[in-house]
């Protein structure tokens, strides 16, 4: 059984989320998305809980259920901490195979912050600590660093995070044995750094709606016999090809960190102009944001294209909407005329996923028409240009190859050639 899963998601409790999200909407969004595992997201949070445990249903193997949709218990915390002499914020996932065992998790962290005050509750404790205290509750607990490259609040992060997860986990990182890539990284990425090479990378959407372009913009793909948390968990710990088939990204570019820069100041830079300026921001002097290529680079042993034999493969897509959109439409989000193009594709071929990985471009382009149906083929190909994201940008698709793709400051460029 295919079995794609979403892990990282949100509820309306933690900041900046719909107001909407809750088990009912979840689980429609899932399935226009055509996911058939998410996370549940946000159990530290008692009223998000309680909802949880009143409206799924227990399975076996670990999940819970509403309307087809298979959920496991996950939240997302943050813990701020001193080490190095430097304030680290560094946000971890959490998995659970139970609610029994999550209301033991609140209780060993909750003393550490205020788990009503936020669906991604921060706690002052640090993350050595954190895996400690979950440990001791149950060894069946799977924990590891979110969006790990992310500048601000990435445990390998340029502002807050450390050179390794060793740094980050000290003692514990014993029971560390994945990381989650982010949008702004690749599994790719990944394998040019030595050190990570135990960790397997893994791959959610951090969702912030139910939307089908959000939830399950990045995926896991398993063959399983039907959804299990420990089979889950085994397959990625194991790095198991047969179970664990390949994780779904977007193209590093599209996410909100790749390349260094200044969003206020318009300032968008390659790794070596930002050496080249000791990382001070050209128009405001003030320092600049650097983001994940840059870090990646900083802490890599080996070249780009370098590929770890043992690794889970990966395939590269965009959401459909924004490839509707970016391709046929104005590239801005809630169009009348895309979002009923987007869902009539989704009616007709079952799900997002279906359209985007597995229905033949004859039949695309009998509902689509053959401009939107060129497009889909080309991300499904990662045949798609980008200009690249930064410092809390997005990164835009292109797909008109007229269009000259000006990723970086070029005039600043021209300056050190």
């Amino acid at each position: 059984m295919r079995i794609i899963s979403d892990f990282h998601i949100h509820s309306r409790f933690a900041r900046a989320t719909s107001k909407n999200l809750d088990v009912k909407k979840l689980a429609e969004g899932a399935g226009l998305k055509g996911l058939n595992l998410i996370g549940t997201g946000d159990f530290t949070h008692p009223v998000w809980l309680k909802e949880l445990k009143e409206s799924l249903k227990e399975e076996e193997n670990g999940v819970y259920s509403y309307d087809n949709v298979s959920f496991i218990p996950t939240a997302e915390v943050v813990t701020i901490f001193e080490s190095g002499g430097k304030t680290r914020k560094v946000h971890h996932l959490i998995h659970a195979p139970s609610f029994e065992i999550t209301e033991q998790i609140n209780e060993a962290i909750g003393k550490y912050g205020n788990l009503k005050s936020d669906g991604r509750p921060i706690l002052k404790i640090e993350a050595a600590t954190l895996v400690e205290k979950i440990m001791d509750v149950s060894k069946d607990i799977f924990i590891y660093p979110a969006h790990a490259w992310t500048p601000f609040f990435g445990a390998l992060g340029s502002k807050s995070g450390f050179d390794s997860l060793e740094d980050c986990y000290q003692d514990q990182v014993k029971h560390i044995f994945a990381l989650e890539t982010g949008m702004s990284s690749n599994p790719e990425m990944n394998w040019r750094l030595s050190k990570l090479d135990r960790f397997t990378p893994i791959s959610n959407s951090d969702a912030h709606s139910a939307n089908p372009w959000r939830v399950g913009r990045e995926a896991n793909v398993f063959d399983l016999k039907r959804p299990d948390y420990w089979g889950v968990v085994d397959a990625i710990k194991k790095r198991d090809k047969k179970r664990f088939l390949f994780t779904i990204e977007v193209e590093p570019s599209y996410g909100k960190y790749h390349f260094d820069g200044h969003r206020k100041c318009n300032v968008c830079l390659l790794p070596k102009q930002t050496k080249s300026l000791n990382g001070i921001c050209p128009k405001c002097k003030k320092k600049l944001t650097v983001g994940v290529l840059n870090r990646v680079e900083q802490l890599a042993d080996r070249p780009e294209g370098f590929r770890h034999k043992d690794s889970i493969d990966f395939k590269t897509l965009l959401p459909l909407y924004e490839v509707l959109s970016f391709s046929i439409g104005t590239g801005r989000l809630y169009s009348k005329k895309i979002t009923e193009m987007n869902f009539r594709l989704i009616k007709e071929f079952g799900n997002e996923f279906n359209v985007l990985l597995d229905v033949d471009k004859g039949s695309l382009n009998g509902i689509a028409g053959e401009k939107a149906t060129d497009a889909i083929i080309r991300a499904r190909e990662n045949k798609v240009r980008y200009m690249a994201g930064y410092d809390g940008e997005y990164g835009k698709p292109v797909f008109d190859d007229s269009i000259e793709i000006k990723n970086y400051d070029m005039n600043f460029q021209k300056t050190l050639d």
